[in-house]
């Protein structure tokens, strides 16, 4: 019986049908970026808010005023007369008498100088000038609340730890494309609830959930990719980065069109539910069907993509060789039974941790201060599109280990040079920095591909899954780690980055060269890997 490798051979390793199939799902790339990044824009700061002093409201009711009328006459002439008093986070332990003259308030009120009132912290009564255009002013994230703008965002990583887990260990049991279309099913039925939220509880639960999905979508796509292709094909899921990065330049054209973060919300969330049209496109994984003892379908599979490719398969292809192992459901343990299987997970959990944590820190290093909020993301954005150009050019050429290895010692070396260049270079400091931002991003979309070449079919998704979720807890991590240590050395993080880097640089040197090699079938197929 002819092997899987062998039948996709003469059924075209990368002909129309996948070509289609690995287009379709890239999409996926492109809704996943807007759900990871999509926080800068639904969390933006209000222009203008201000802490209400009681009484106003009633007073600028009985007035007519209109919120900058309210705001001239009822506030700013208190704050006039008491600088050291803040208008957004503090109020002045007063209260206005609605029976003010509505022309010369403060003259029925009197004003103080000396005498003038204590302050107090606000609780619940900010004003805000556009009130429904993000989130923080949506539930008042402000102030002494402001840190539960970045919980929505530690939230939506823990649901991509959950996704990893859950929906890893579903794709291995119960098949890839199933669980793909639950995913955008959820994903898209998560995003319209976040969207229509009647409080932050609600919003948080189903963010966090959005993040499960999100998860499961983004990492069975990309294992189905891989798997219907040749091994010369595989870097194409490189690829799909390059539309990850392309989603990230296409938000802020979102944002900058919807006025609300509801129709941002709705407009990043919605598209997920045109993927379950996948459904008639997408063929379940001929892979993952022999491993389940289920030759015939992989059969009938592979005869349809050979249909589409313009191929046509030998009669004597009546069956497929099935994966001789027992077939059993993942297990945590089966990733770390063998030496090479222990030795293959510890550092991909490894290089997925640096990566997340360096690329998330040096973004936020880096991140937008003052100027165009809008074309500053999209020009962050841009800057990773020459990591994928040069990993594409390279990686097929001198293998996989090399350019990983590369990348994450050019990354280190950059932070380290960076964190002592003197301020009055700010040019040369960025130029260096951003140098270190291309290593890491060459990184991280690297162990994507080798994390998939590295484990066996029955384990494959189990496997990246598990391996990715150190990559949300690098997530959660970064930005504490980030500003805990700029407190005591604005440029102690990058040091820290550094050593991270050229560890994981050296330690992906140990991991077997997988260019031009097919998809490992079994662990065994796994431990003869050199």
């Amino acid at each position: 019986m002819p092997s899987f490798d062998e039948v996709l051979k003469e059924a075209g390793e990368f002909g129309r049908f996948q070509k289609r199939v690995f287009f379709l799902l890239c999409q996926t790339g492109v809704t996943f970026s807007f759900l990871f990044a999509s926080v800068v824009f639904l969390g933006q700061a209000p222009e203008s808010y201000w802490c209400r002093i009681p009484g106003a409201a009633e007073l600028s009711a009985r007035c007519g005023w209109t919120l900058e009328e309210e705001r001239n006459l009822t506030l700013l002439p208190l704050r006039l007369a008491n600088g050291s008093w803040s208008q957004e986070c503090e109020r002045l332990d007063t209260v206005w008498d609605a029976s003010a003259n509505c022309a010369s308030p403060l003259g029925h009120h009197g004003a103080r100088g000396a005498g003038s009132p204590p302050h107090t912290a606000c609780h619940g009564d900010w004003v805000y000038e556009q009130p429904h255009a993000s989130i923080v002013s949506e539930y008042d994230l402000v102030c002494g609340n402001a840190w539960m703008l970045d919980l929505t965002q530690a939230l939506l990583n823990l649901g991509f730890l959950a996704g990893a887990f859950t929906l890893g260990y579903a794709a291995d049991r119960y098949g890839r494309i199933l669980i793909y279309l639950l995913s955008c099913l959820g994903v898209g039925i998560c995003g319209v609830i976040v969207a229509f939220a009647p409080n932050f509880a609600v919003f948080s639960i189903f963010r966090f959930l959005q993040g499960v999905f999100g998860k499961g979508t983004w990492m069975t796509c990309y294992v189905i990719v891989t798997e219907i292709v040749g091994s010369d094909q595989r870097i194409i899921g490189i690829v799909i980065q390059i539309f990850f990065t392309l989603g990230i330049m296409i938000l802020p054209g979102i944002a900058y069109w919807i006025p609300n973060w509801q129709g941002i919300q709705l407009a990043i969330s919605l598209p997920n539910f045109l993927f379950l049209l996948y459904y008639w496109a997408v063929p379940e994984s001929p892979r993952w069907l022999l491993t389940r003892k289920k030759g015939e379908k992989a059969l009938k599979i592979m005869r349809d993509i050979a249909k589409h490719n313009g191929k046509y398969l030998s009669p004597h292809y009546s069956e497929i060789t099935v994966n001789n192992e027992e077939v059993s459901n993942p297990s945590f343990l089966d990733l770390f039974r063998t030496p090479q299987m222990r030795r293959n997970t510890l550092i991909l959990m490894y290089a997925w941790f640096t990566s997340a944590l360096i690329y998330q820190g040096l973004v936020m290093r880096l991140g937008i201060v003052g100027g165009n909020l809008y074309l500053d993301f999209f020009i962050s954005g841009a800057i990773e599109l020459p990591a994928a150009l040069l990993i594409l050019v390279t990686i097929d050429r001198i293998g996989r280990r090399p350019p990983f290895a590369i990348s994450n010692i050019v990354a280190g070396i950059a932070c380290l040079i960076t964190a002592f260049l003197p301020e009055d270079l700010p040019w040369f400091k960025t130029t260096v920095a951003t140098l270190g931002r291309l290593g890491i991003t060459m990184a991280f979309e690297i162990v994507y591909l080798v994390n998939t070449e590295l484990y066996p079919t029955t384990l494959r998704n189990f496997g990246v899954s598990l391996c990715s979720s150190l990559c949300d807890l690098g997530g959660i991590i970064a930005p504490f780690l980030l500003f805990r240590l700029a407190t005591i050395w604005l440029e102690l993080p990058l040091i820290i980055f550094s050593v991270l880097a050229v560890v994981c640089g050296i330690l992906v040197l140990l991991l077997p060269e997988t260019k031009g090699i097919s998809l490992p079938e079994t662990v065994e197929d796994v431990e003869q890997l050199s």
